[in-house]
């Protein structure tokens, strides 16, 4: 197990626990780092404990300039968090901004154990995972996600999927770019539609959970795909003449 002691809250831990770079990940394009995040419980006055959890730490000082997005990826990771939070999808591992890491400020990724030889492609194989695979689809809709690469969606012992790298997201134009097409024209389950509509029913409560991470013109666009999702409660069809995969596909 790479978690340690008893953790009382992930989120707690990671917003408020002193952060240990263990190492730089390999393959990644920009800088992300493998970090123990570790904090005091003092919830027993006579017996305190030492809490850890296992994260991924991704700076805005480490990631390579894009001529799309502006710089803050990080944010985008973090929102990408909330709205699978808002939505209680359970899609995104929690993920907090910290100011005070060792490259400055970036985000923190709680870390998934999984065996990371298995992707996308090997989950389309097993019709039991289809559901969280539909979930995970119709989610990069809404957060338009252009890098849904197979290797970005990792199960856990538990058999939950669950979706990382979600930096390249929620831009104004069209950039859906992912690998999952295999669900072309199903009709979205009416509990993901349930929760679609009832954010939609809490705009304050949007505008207010993205404001610091996203600009209004980004917010905006985000209602504006959910009610096109409500509108059209299909999976898009995939057309080859609109770059619809990311590269390299794993």
């Amino acid at each position: 197990m790479l978690t340690g002691g008893i953790v009382p809250t992930d989120g707690i831990v990671l917003t408020d626990g002193q952060i240990e770079v263990l190492g730089r990940l390999p393959y990644s394009s920009n800088f992300s780092f493998l970090c123990r995040i570790s904090s005091k419980d003092i919830s027993h006055s006579e017996d305190s404990y030492n809490s850890s959890v296992i994260a991924v730490y991704k700076p805005q000082d480490g990631e390579r300039p894009l001529w799309d997005y502006p710089p803050g990826l990080y944010k985008r990771e973090v929102a990408s968090y909330r709205l699978s939070d808002l939505l209680n999808w359970e899609i995104v591992p929690t993920t907090v901004v910290r100011s005070d890491g060792q490259f400055g400020v970036g985000s923190i990724q709680l870390f998934v154990e999984a065996d990371f030889s298995l992707t996308y492609f090997d989950f389309v194989e097993d019709i039991e995972l289809h559901d969280q695979l539909v979930k995970i689809a119709v989610f990069d809709l809404l957060i338009n996600n252009s890098d849904r690469k197979a290797g970005h969606i990792l199960i856990d012992k538990n058999r939950h999927l669950w979706a990382i790298d979600n930096g390249l997201t929620f831009h104004c134009e069209p950039k859906l770019r992912t690998v999952i097409w295999d669900f072309q024209e199903v009709e979205i389950p009416a509990d993901l539609l349930k929760s679609i509509k009832a954010l939609l029913d809490t705009p304050d409560r949007i505008v207010n959970t993205f404001s610091d991470l996203l600009s209004p013109q980004e917010i905006d666009c985000l209602f504006e795909r959910a009610r096109r999702l409500v509108g059209n409660p299909y999976l898009p069809v995939l057309e080859e003449s609109k770059r619809p995969f990311p590269w390299p596909l794993i």
